[in-house]
């Protein structure tokens, strides 16, 4: 499982014309899931998400989580995460999960962060959706569930 993670003061998912979710301060999170990727794993990286203090105290630090900041989630999936773009220019997304699999994973990943977050918001999976986001920083942060985790240990 990777997640992009941006710290926003604010951001949107469009599908269509209409608002599916919107947000002030928090984190905008681009979600790829691949095949291997299960439950347990999702309590992970939702813990790991949750978690991060990457917001600024009264000092100026890093040392805030959302919970301290009263900020909220808006999850987005997004497969093109696992692209592969070794050969050739064209990516391929053979590592990205199977779309019916991805999906319940990603539902359960929304559900999982509504347990710890009061504002959880979403994307439409497999929508074309529309992001609009004002960046805070930009504060952006990879998490990739191999290198956090090892591939043995997912």
């Amino acid at each position: 499982m990777r997640m992009v993670v941006q710290r926003v003061q604010q951001a949107s998912c469009t599908v269509d014309g209409k608002v599916t979710g919107e947000i002030g301060k928090g984190f905008l999170v681009l979600i790829g899931i691949e095949d291997t990727d299960d439950e347990a794993l999702a309590d992970r990286m939702a813990a790991k998400l949750i978690g991060l203090r990457i917001f600024e105290d009264e000092n100026g630090k890093t040392n805030l989580n959302l919970a301290a900041v009263g900020g909220s989630l808006l999850l987005i999936s997004q497969f093109t995460l696992y692209a592969d773009c070794h050969h050739g220019n064209r990516p391929s997304f053979i590592r990205a999960g199977e779309p019916g699999r991805a999906k319940a994973l990603y539902e359960y990943l929304i559900a999982k962060c509504r347990e710890s977050v009061p504002n959880v918001q979403q994307g439409i999976f497999g929508a074309d959706m529309k992001i609009r986001l004002l960046n805070d920083g930009p504060f952006t942060i990879l998490l990739d569930s191999d290198e956090m985790f090892g591939p043995n240990e997912k």
